[in-house]
């Protein structure tokens, strides 16, 4: 008999109207960065799961089903991929990378100029270049968006799949998706090297926040803000900011190279 036909006649001797009761841990198995926005209430079949004691008729049929599920879970266990096994290993290892100052703790969705929803943390593995700008802007944000093509063409070859460039609006009501890829086409910028993320209100206020970019809007489409250029590594920390517009980008540049190097 294998896992799934255990598993089977665990369900069915358990819809057959054997009542059991689910004991929460005093001291739940940490599993990582799940239990950090909840606690999770397990239950191992054959040790957790307790069947009322109504006769002793029932006592007999309830061990019957504990040796079942007990079964199954060890045999589960010992049937694992060893594949699975090394990927879960792997997804631990990288959640404990994230530290609190990163990026990725941020749950806010995106959507990128494809018009594809996405959140920080799928940007997640490469060395983060990001700026923030809106498409109708015809003083300042043209300087910043030369400023990224510049930083770019200077990376060396080796390294250019290691970085991503993201230019976040902060004009989230007009800068659509589809207004973001015709800006990303007349600016040369819809490579794979490139995103464009339009938020909301909130979530672009939020991430200006984190950057220490400030802006306002001081009429229709048309906003006063700072002019900052950020480099995050592979785990989402604050490296460098290079901070003004056409200045010398040999730091920045540098910064990006030497974090390109520790993934």
């Amino acid at each position: 008999m294998n896992a799934q036909q255990l598993y089977r006649s665990f369900i069915l001797a358990a819809r057959a109207g054997y009542p059991f009761q689910v004991r929460q841990r005093s001291s739940p198995t940490h599993f990582g960065p799940a239990y950090r926005t909840g606690r999770l209430s397990t239950a191992i079949p054959g040790r957790d799961c307790v069947p009322q004691q109504k006769s002793h008729a029932l006592i007999n049929n309830t061990k019957l089903i504990t040796t079942l599920s007990l079964s199954l879970f060890l045999l589960s266990c010992n049937n694992q991929p060893q594949q699975t096994q090394e990927e879960n290993k792997a997804d631990i290892e990288q959640s404990s990378l994230i530290s609190d100052e990163s990026i990725f703790n941020l749950t806010s969705k995106w959507n990128t100029e494809e018009g594809q929803q996405i959140e920080l943390n799928e940007l997640k593995g490469k060395v983060l270049v990001m700026v923030m700008i809106y498409t109708s802007c015809r003083a300042a944000c043209p300087r910043l968006v030369a400023d990224m093509q510049n930083i770019e063409k200077q990376i060396p070859e080796e390294k250019k799949k290691d970085v991503r460039y993201v230019l976040v609006s902060i004009d989230p009501e007009n800068d659509t998706p589809p207004r973001l890829k015709a800006f990303a086409i007349q600016n040369k910028m819809d490579g794979e090297e490139w995103t464009f993320l339009q938020g909301d209100q909130n979530t672009v206020r939020e991430f200006a926040n984190v950057l220490s970019v400030k802006y306002q809007e001081i009429a229709p489409m048309d906003f006063s803000h700072s002019n900052i250029i950020s480099v995050f590594n592979q785990q989402g920390e604050l490296v460098h900011q290079q901070e003004g517009l056409g200045v010398d980008n040999k730091e920045t540049i540098a910064n990006i190279i030497e974090t390109a190097k520790t993934e």
